[in-house]
């Protein structure tokens, strides 16, 4: 009788415990915490240990968080064309590196389509995109200074340019990899032209388009501080120059961090559109 007893108190016990569990997605919620936590305590230590190696040359994680918090303490006040908050410093880079990479990729889905449609246009247009593809975005301000007589639209043409070729190249080869199968398809129930791009060629080639365009926004972002480093006026990159000449590196870290942070914003949104125009095989 207590052996019965002690079994369905065990068994209870057992119940209860599972009333309690947690939700899977709660466990994978919380797992991902638990690794983005352990990545950025490693990261402050391998930070600190540096510091101190060079001698607090490099400044410590903590002298820099301070600067960090009066930084974003104040993020919207304007002193002056060359002394502005945090802030408006973000939403001028943002600004010219939407403006550029609208416009470019306005230029890159058309020609990447005609390349990917036509092997005549691919002949052409394919050894140009090879060869300007590798240029340093920086080598292409002269050009635009030259031709704009101006830093601010200079700066937009080297995110136009720059941010061009991985939407060209992806958009190119969705359209290439389109299954026998569709075209087929579309040739039996005589698509027109105008059917056959809304039906069938832009569904099918939408998620290399968005992969593209998520890759080109990586490179305009990554552009922009080195383009502002030269042109100087209002944007991040200013403001990381502006930081290091006043010999100031714990800015110059904590913007560091918050363009890395708003670059990681950007990606993970165009992640998520792209998730949703993937579609399953």
């Amino acid at each position: 009788m207590s052996k019965q007893l002690e079994h369905n108190v065990k068994a209870s016990s057992v119940s209860t415990g599972k009333g309690f569990a947690l939700p899977p997605y709660v466990k994978d919620a919380l797992r991902k915490l638990g690794y983005l936590v352990g990545s950025v305590a490693i990261l402050v230590l391998l930070w600190e240990l540096a510091s101190r190696f060079s001698a607090q040359s490099l400044p410590s994680p903590i002298s820099t968080f301070g600067v960090l918090w009066s930084i974003l303490s104040d993020p919207f006040y304007n002193y002056g064309p060359n002394d502005k908050g945090i802030a408006l410093q973000f939403a001028a880079s943002l600004q010219r590196v939407f403006t550029g990479f609208i416009l470019g990729a306005l230029v890159a889905i058309p020609l990447g389509i005609l390349m990917g449609v036509t092997p005549f246009f691919k002949q052409i247009f394919e050894p140009i995109v090879e060869v300007l593809r590798p240029v340093s975005p920086l080598a292409w301000f002269p050009i635009g200074l030259a031709v704009f007589q101006s830093v601010g639209p200079a700066t937009i043409f080297i995110i136009f340019i720059t941010s061009l070729w991985p939407t060209v190249v992806n958009t190119a080869f969705g359209v290439s990899s389109i299954p026998k199968d569709h075209r087929n398809v579309a040739a039996v129930f005589r698509f027109s032209k105008w059917k056959y791009l809304t039906k069938i060629l832009l569904p099918y080639t939408l998620p290399h388009i968005l992969t593209g365009l998520r890759l080109s926004m990586g490179v305009a972002w990554l552009v922009i501080v080195a383009a502002e480093m030269l042109s100087g006026g209002v944007g991040i990159g200013f403001f990381v120059w502006d930081s290091w000449n006043a010999l100031s590196l714990e800015r110059v870290i904590a913007a560091i961090i918050l363009i890395g942070l708003v670059g990681l914003v950007l990606d993970r949104g165009f992640h998520y559109i792209q998730k949703r125009f993937t579609y399953g095989g």
